[in-house]
Protein backbone atom coordinates (compact mmCIF):
# COMPACT_ATOMS: atom_id res chain seq x y z
CA UNK A 1 0.00 0.00 0.00
CA UNK A 2 2.96 2.29 0.90
CA UNK A 3 4.59 1.92 -2.24
CA UNK A 4 1.47 2.21 -4.50
CA UNK A 5 1.12 5.95 -3.02
CA UNK A 6 4.92 6.73 -3.34
CA UNK A 7 5.08 5.40 -6.90
CA UNK A 8 1.93 7.52 -7.80
CA UNK A 9 3.32 10.74 -6.24
CA UNK A 10 6.41 10.46 -7.83
CA UNK A 11 4.79 9.80 -11.15
CA UNK A 12 2.79 13.50 -10.90
CA UNK A 13 5.68 15.07 -9.59
CA UNK A 14 7.65 14.70 -12.92
CA UNK A 15 4.78 15.19 -15.01
CA UNK A 16 4.01 18.37 -13.31
CA UNK A 17 5.21 21.24 -15.33
CA UNK A 18 4.72 25.22 -13.92
CA UNK A 19 3.12 27.32 -16.73
CA UNK A 20 5.30 30.26 -16.36
CA UNK A 21 3.01 32.01 -19.27
CA UNK A 22 0.14 31.67 -17.56
CA UNK A 23 1.71 32.74 -14.08
CA UNK A 24 2.85 35.83 -16.25
CA UNK A 25 -0.75 36.97 -17.72
CA UNK A 26 -1.97 36.24 -14.12
CA UNK A 27 0.54 38.79 -13.07
CA UNK A 28 -0.14 41.48 -15.94
CA UNK A 29 -4.22 41.56 -16.06
CA UNK A 30 -3.87 41.64 -12.17
CA UNK A 31 -1.87 44.75 -12.92
CA UNK A 32 -4.38 46.08 -15.69
CA UNK A 33 -7.63 45.65 -14.29
CA UNK A 34 -10.02 48.35 -13.47
CA UNK A 35 -10.13 49.84 -10.55
CA UNK A 36 -12.22 49.72 -7.75
CA UNK A 37 -15.10 51.64 -7.68
CA UNK A 38 -15.62 54.30 -5.38
CA UNK A 39 -11.63 54.28 -5.08
CA UNK A 40 -8.99 56.38 -6.71
CA UNK A 41 -7.21 54.19 -9.27
CA UNK A 42 -3.61 53.81 -7.88
CA UNK A 43 -0.84 52.27 -10.05
CA UNK A 44 1.06 52.43 -6.75
CA UNK A 45 -1.66 50.75 -4.75
CA UNK A 46 -2.72 48.03 -7.34
CA UNK A 47 0.94 46.83 -8.47
CA UNK A 48 1.80 45.20 -4.47
CA UNK A 49 -1.38 43.52 -4.14
CA UNK A 50 -0.77 42.11 -7.97
CA UNK A 51 2.77 41.11 -7.59
CA UNK A 52 2.38 39.46 -3.73
CA UNK A 53 -1.00 37.47 -5.30
CA UNK A 54 1.52 36.00 -7.84
CA UNK A 55 4.12 35.42 -5.75
CA UNK A 56 1.80 33.86 -3.45
CA UNK A 57 0.88 31.73 -6.07
CA UNK A 58 4.06 30.71 -7.39
CA UNK A 59 5.04 29.53 -3.73
CA UNK A 60 2.28 27.00 -3.24
CA UNK A 61 3.27 25.77 -6.52
CA UNK A 62 6.92 25.53 -5.38
CA UNK A 63 5.73 24.38 -1.72
CA UNK A 64 3.92 21.68 -3.06
CA UNK A 65 6.32 20.18 -5.55
CA UNK A 66 8.97 20.20 -2.64
CA UNK A 67 6.50 18.28 -0.35
CA UNK A 68 5.94 15.87 -3.13
CA UNK A 69 9.68 15.82 -4.11
CA UNK A 70 10.33 14.89 -0.21
CA UNK A 71 7.53 12.27 0.34
CA UNK A 72 9.02 10.44 -2.64
CA UNK A 73 12.56 10.90 -1.93
CA UNK A 74 12.12 9.43 1.60
CA UNK A 75 12.75 5.81 2.03
CA UNK A 76 10.16 3.93 4.00
CA UNK A 77 11.28 3.30 7.27
CA UNK A 78 13.14 -0.54 7.19
CA UNK A 79 11.99 -3.12 10.17
CA UNK A 80 15.97 -3.70 10.94
CA UNK A 81 15.75 -6.53 13.43
CA UNK A 82 17.28 -4.91 16.75
CA UNK A 83 19.55 -7.92 17.36
CA UNK A 84 20.64 -7.68 21.21
CA UNK A 85 23.93 -7.80 22.15
CA UNK A 86 24.88 -10.75 23.20
CA UNK A 87 26.08 -11.20 26.76
CA UNK A 88 29.67 -11.62 27.16
CA UNK A 89 31.06 -14.79 27.73
CA UNK A 90 31.91 -15.44 31.19
CA UNK A 91 35.84 -14.96 32.05
CA UNK A 92 37.72 -18.08 33.07
CA UNK A 93 38.87 -17.46 36.91
CA UNK A 94 42.09 -19.71 37.13
CA UNK A 95 41.54 -21.80 40.28
CA UNK A 96 44.32 -21.48 42.67
CA UNK A 97 46.98 -24.56 42.79
CA UNK A 98 47.96 -25.09 46.07
CA UNK A 99 50.48 -26.78 46.78
CA UNK A 100 51.07 -29.78 49.03
CA UNK A 101 52.48 -29.18 52.53
CA UNK A 102 56.17 -29.66 53.35
CA UNK A 103 56.34 -33.53 54.88
CA UNK A 104 57.63 -32.63 58.12
CA UNK A 105 61.46 -34.87 57.92
CA UNK A 106 61.72 -36.55 61.44
CA UNK A 107 65.26 -35.87 62.66
CA UNK A 108 67.16 -39.23 62.52
CA UNK A 109 67.30 -40.33 66.30
CA UNK A 110 70.36 -39.35 68.10
CA UNK A 111 71.93 -42.48 69.39
CA UNK A 112 72.31 -42.76 73.42
CA UNK A 113 75.41 -42.46 75.19
CA UNK A 114 75.98 -44.81 77.34
CA UNK A 115 78.61 -44.20 80.11
CA UNK A 116 80.16 -47.50 80.99
CA UNK A 117 80.07 -48.25 84.53
CA UNK A 118 82.87 -47.53 87.10
CA UNK A 119 85.42 -50.62 87.13
CA UNK A 120 86.19 -51.96 90.37
CA UNK A 121 89.18 -50.48 91.92
CA UNK A 122 91.71 -53.55 92.47
CA UNK A 123 91.95 -54.06 96.29
CA UNK A 124 95.19 -52.98 97.69
CA UNK A 125 97.19 -53.76 101.41
CA UNK A 126 96.75 -49.91 102.00
CA UNK A 127 93.05 -49.16 101.44
CA UNK A 128 90.37 -50.22 103.59
CA UNK A 129 86.96 -49.29 102.11
CA UNK A 130 84.54 -50.24 104.40
CA UNK A 131 84.48 -49.48 108.03
CA UNK A 132 81.10 -49.71 110.31
CA UNK A 133 78.19 -48.32 108.53
CA UNK A 134 80.82 -47.04 105.74
CA UNK A 135 81.95 -48.41 102.27
CA UNK A 136 83.64 -46.76 99.63
CA UNK A 137 85.07 -46.94 96.02
CA UNK A 138 87.63 -44.51 94.24
CA UNK A 139 87.94 -44.78 90.30
CA UNK A 140 88.92 -42.69 87.61
CA UNK A 141 86.18 -41.04 85.08
CA UNK A 142 85.49 -43.05 82.22
CA UNK A 143 85.76 -38.93 80.93
CA UNK A 144 89.10 -38.54 81.78
CA UNK A 145 91.28 -37.71 78.49
CA UNK A 146 95.22 -36.78 77.81
CA UNK A 147 94.41 -33.83 78.97
CA UNK A 148 92.14 -33.41 81.85
CA UNK A 149 91.07 -36.36 84.09
CA UNK A 150 88.35 -36.78 86.99
CA UNK A 151 88.56 -38.49 90.36
CA UNK A 152 85.48 -39.92 92.03
CA UNK A 153 84.62 -40.97 95.17
CA UNK A 154 81.53 -43.16 95.85
CA UNK A 155 80.36 -43.05 99.53
CA UNK A 156 77.66 -45.21 101.49
CA UNK A 157 76.33 -44.85 104.95
CA UNK A 158 73.65 -46.66 106.33
CA UNK A 159 73.39 -44.76 109.32
CA UNK A 160 73.04 -40.60 109.40
CA UNK A 161 76.19 -39.07 109.64
CA UNK A 162 76.29 -36.14 112.26
CA UNK A 163 80.27 -35.46 111.27
CA UNK A 164 82.23 -35.84 107.32
CA UNK A 165 85.20 -34.87 105.77
CA UNK A 166 86.08 -35.96 102.81
CA UNK A 167 90.02 -35.92 101.26
CA UNK A 168 90.92 -36.52 98.10
CA UNK A 169 94.63 -36.40 97.18
CA UNK A 170 96.03 -36.03 93.22
CA UNK A 171 99.58 -36.38 93.23
CA UNK A 172 101.61 -33.85 90.83
CA UNK A 173 102.72 -35.94 88.01
CA UNK A 174 103.14 -32.98 85.67
CA UNK A 175 101.03 -29.86 85.21
CA UNK A 176 97.96 -31.07 87.74
CA UNK A 177 95.97 -27.93 88.01
CA UNK A 178 92.53 -27.75 89.26
CA UNK A 179 89.45 -27.40 87.44
CA UNK A 180 86.24 -27.68 89.67
CA UNK A 181 84.61 -30.46 92.13
CA UNK A 182 81.15 -31.08 92.80
CA UNK A 183 79.49 -33.72 94.81
CA UNK A 184 75.65 -34.64 94.99
CA UNK A 185 74.88 -33.25 98.79
CA UNK A 186 73.79 -29.66 99.25
CA UNK A 187 76.88 -27.55 98.54
CA UNK A 188 75.63 -24.94 101.49
CA UNK A 189 75.93 -28.02 103.84
CA UNK A 190 79.95 -28.14 103.28
CA UNK A 191 82.81 -26.02 103.25
CA UNK A 192 85.11 -26.81 100.47
CA UNK A 193 88.71 -25.97 100.09
CA UNK A 194 91.45 -27.06 96.78
CA UNK A 195 95.00 -26.22 97.76
CA UNK A 196 98.38 -28.15 96.72
CA UNK A 197 101.06 -29.17 99.27
CA UNK A 198 103.82 -31.01 99.51
CA UNK A 199 103.55 -31.98 95.82
CA UNK A 200 99.53 -33.24 95.92
CA UNK A 201 96.64 -31.03 95.38
CA UNK A 202 93.87 -31.75 97.97
CA UNK A 203 90.32 -31.66 97.57
CA UNK A 204 88.16 -31.45 100.90
CA UNK A 205 84.92 -31.06 101.91
CA UNK A 206 84.07 -30.85 105.71
CA UNK A 207 80.05 -30.88 106.83
CA UNK A 208 79.16 -27.50 108.63
CA UNK A 209 77.88 -27.78 112.51
CA UNK A 210 74.66 -28.74 113.21
CA UNK A 211 74.23 -30.13 109.28
CA UNK A 212 73.31 -34.09 108.76
CA UNK A 213 74.59 -36.75 105.76
CA UNK A 214 71.46 -38.93 105.71
CA UNK A 215 71.72 -42.36 105.07
CA UNK A 216 72.41 -43.47 101.49
CA UNK A 217 74.91 -43.47 98.57
CA UNK A 218 76.35 -40.45 97.87
CA UNK A 219 79.17 -38.85 95.47
CA UNK A 220 82.20 -36.21 95.29
CA UNK A 221 84.68 -36.06 92.45
CA UNK A 222 87.62 -33.26 91.67
CA UNK A 223 88.66 -32.50 88.16
CA UNK A 224 91.71 -31.47 87.13
CA UNK A 225 94.17 -31.05 84.26
CA UNK A 226 97.78 -32.53 83.61
CA UNK A 227 100.46 -32.90 81.53
CA UNK A 228 99.60 -34.43 78.16
CA UNK A 229 99.70 -38.33 77.88
CA UNK A 230 98.24 -40.95 80.04
CA UNK A 231 98.60 -39.80 83.74
CA UNK A 232 99.27 -42.49 86.43
CA UNK A 233 96.88 -42.41 89.19
CA UNK A 234 99.22 -45.02 91.40
CA UNK A 235 99.85 -42.04 93.89
CA UNK A 236 96.33 -40.90 94.28
CA UNK A 237 93.95 -41.65 97.65
CA UNK A 238 91.08 -40.62 99.11
CA UNK A 239 90.05 -41.01 102.80
CA UNK A 240 86.56 -40.26 104.79
CA UNK A 241 86.36 -39.43 108.67
CA UNK A 242 83.02 -39.88 109.89
CA UNK A 243 80.96 -39.69 113.28
CA UNK A 244 77.10 -41.23 113.10
CA UNK A 245 75.05 -42.36 116.59
CA UNK A 246 77.39 -46.17 116.57
CA UNK A 247 80.46 -43.95 116.76
CA UNK A 248 83.34 -42.86 114.55
CA UNK A 249 84.42 -44.78 111.13
CA UNK A 250 87.10 -44.15 108.45
CA UNK A 251 87.57 -45.41 104.69
CA UNK A 252 90.65 -45.05 102.68
CA UNK A 253 91.82 -46.32 99.55
CA UNK A 254 93.19 -45.60 96.11
CA UNK A 255 91.64 -44.73 92.63
CA UNK A 256 91.60 -47.62 89.72
CA UNK A 257 92.46 -46.72 86.82
CA UNK A 258 89.88 -46.50 83.75
CA UNK A 259 90.25 -49.98 81.97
Amino acid sequence: MNEDIAWRLREAAEAHQPDRARILALVERGAAGPPVRHRTPSFARSWPKAALAGLATAGILATGGLAVAGIIRTPPPSDTATTAPSAPSPTATPTPTRSAPPTATAPAPTPATTTPASPHPSPSSGSRAQNGPLWSEGSIDSHSNVYWAQSNLALKTTQPLTSLTVELRIAQTGDVRDTGNWRTLPADDFTVTVQESGGVLVYRWMLKPGRTVPAGQHEFAGQYNHAAGVRSSANDSYRVDAQSAGGTASVWGGFAPTR
